[in-house]
């Protein structure tokens, strides 16, 4: 070979060398742009994937608290269901109660009339524990009775809750401060019921008790012996003590004692 075909040859392998180098890195680049791109698609898939499986946590959260929501609200609501369904039968009930009270309404009615005389006859042979408050409450069931606004209903209801309250004085125990005339002239004093078997007294300067005599149907003194008993039982009538024994001097029941 001579020199100017090996200068030939040597100019051809260059250009060979030099074209094909280009080629590589252009196919590098393109390779590294397309590789870079799917990365960042991956990203942004993920972003897309982490995106959605947050708002699908968050709306199967919410789905949740609603059923539970909607299983709550149906217990509910199937409770309601049965208490509605009683308190109409109580309704019924008691609409039919009543129609057969106005009918036979002119029976009723004087019984009520006897039932509060009976009533105002019990407190006026009773002991004389709050009097103008039980006095109060027969004015009030008189003035009713003759109220034509009232049903027969209505009338019994509050005969019978006077009743009631007559009936509760005799299981209780109570203490309260009035006026009561002594040595001539009214005084301010606590008094202390025992149900019905006892009413005492104590001045306020807890030097003086007495009580109810239900026989002679007047008021007494007792001996100084029953002071501290007085004193305890107002403390217990008033809550301000626990309850305990008292010795407190009880009277024998008469006949006309008898609740009505």
């Amino acid at each position: 070979m001579t020199h100017k075909t090996f200068l030939v040859c040597l100019l051809v392998w260059t250009s060979l060398v030099g074209w094909t180098g280009r080629v590589t890195a252009q196919a590098l680049e393109s390779s590294l742009t397309a590789q870079t791109q799917a990365n960042q698609a991956a990203i942004d898939s993920q972003s897309t994937i982490d995106r959605l499986d947050d708002e699908t946590q968050r709306l199967l959260g919410t789905y949740r608290e609603l059923v539970q929501q909607t299983d709550s609200q149906r217990v509910y609501l199937e409770q309601l269901d049965r208490m509605l369904d009683a308190q109409g039968q109580e309704v019924t009930s008691l609409e039919q109660q009543l129609q057969e009270i106005e009918v036979t309404q002119r029976e009723i009615l004087p019984l009520l009339v006897r039932m509060l005389e009976r009533l105002e006859q019990f407190v006026a042979l009773d002991i004389p524990f709050l009097p103008e408050e039980r006095q109060a409450r027969l004015t009030s069931l008189r003035t009713w009775l003759d109220q034509s606004d009232l049903t027969i209903a209505e009338k019994y209801r509050r005969i019978m809750e006077a009743y009631q309250v007559e009936m509760e004085y005799g299981r209780t125990i109570e203490a309260y401060r009035g006026g009561l005339a002594l040595d001539d002239q009214e005084r301010t004093v606590d008094f202390l019921r025992v149900g019905r078997l006892a009413l005492l007294y104590q001045t306020l300067d807890g030097q003086e008790v007495g009580q109810w005599n239900h026989a002679a149907r007047q008021w007494e003194a007792l001996p100084q012996s029953y002071r501290s008993a007085v004193t305890r039982g107002l403390l217990v009538a008033q809550q301000q003590a626990t309850p305990q024994l008292l010795s407190l001097p009880v009277p024998a029941p008469q006949p006309d004692e008898v609740m009505p």
